[in-house]
């Protein structure tokens, strides 16, 4: 059973509360709230391609999720199922050098895209966050808009919300929603065959009115089923409003 199945029983639930209700935390307790740190290597000389950054954020945090030692009796289980069955958190972060040398030893996996380089942590408490993390800046990882050509064939679509602009730190934990849902929902075998090209996927921003035909919130059920589309809907804690649908996942 993967740790991702809490996802599949309450996404639609999520999709369907009042937007206001989305940000609501008076159930939790500050020091269990936990976060998967993300870490994007962001090299002053060499910087990476923004497109090529999100993709590699995408697949870094659905593979931790399912890395053979998050399954039930794997090392990293009971910490992934304590973030999962609470909020979906990510905290994006930026590392160069010796930085990101060190957030290396920590557990977790690191996905490199076209030269763009990033690294999903396994989740913990906030309050515990290793120094080799909590040092490191999440302002200032901001990309230009680069034209990356048409998505590949064969590999799951993220579609960024064409109107809704978003800074590269939380694109990443958007993109990183994008595919754990998706994942959730997958059956066995999409899932091995994905996990077999490293949990690729393509990162686009499309047109409009590609994005109001595909964006599922109206029908959840009806838009999988149809179209294969889930959404990530946003608490609203930075950036951009509560309930905003920021990035829509395909399957391939």
């Amino acid at each position: 059973m993967s740790v991702l199945e809490p996802l599949a029983a309450r996404y639609a639930y999520w999709l369907g509360l009042p937007a206001e209700a989305t940000e609501d935390t008076s159930d939790e307790d500050s020091a269990e709230v936990r976060a998967m740190p993300v870490i994007l290597r962001m090299e002053r000389a060499e910087p990476p391609s923004r497109t090529a950054l999100l993709e590699a954020v995408a697949a870094a945090a659905v593979a931790v999720c399912l890395d053979e030692r998050a399954g039930p009796e794997g090392e990293w289980h009971e910490p992934l199922k304590a973030w999962v069955d609470g909020r979906i958190r990510k905290v994006a972060r930026r590392a160069r050098g010796a930085h990101w040398r060190a957030v290396q030893e920590l557990p977790g996996v690191t996905v490199e895209v076209d030269g763009a380089e990033a690294r999903a942590l396994l989740p913990g408490r906030v309050v515990e966050t290793p120094k080799e993390v909590s040092r490191l800046q999440i302002s200032g990882s901001e990309l230009p808009a680069d034209e990356p050509g048409p998505a590949p064939d064969g590999v799951p679509r993220l579609l960024l919300n064409p109107e809704v602009p978003m800074t590269v730190g939380k694109g990443s934990a958007q993109v990183g929603h994008a595919t754990m849902i998706l994942a959730s929902l997958l059956d066995e075998a999409e899932l091995t065959a994905w996990a077999e090209t490293g949990f690729r996927c393509s990162v686009r921003t499309p047109p409009v009115a590609t994005w109001k035909a595909l964006c599922p919130i109206e029908d959840p059920e009806g838009s999988w089923r149809r179209d294969g589309v889930v959404a990530v809907r946003d608490a609203g804690f930075t950036e951009v409003d509560p309930g905003t649908v920021t990035v829509l996942a395909q399957r391939a």
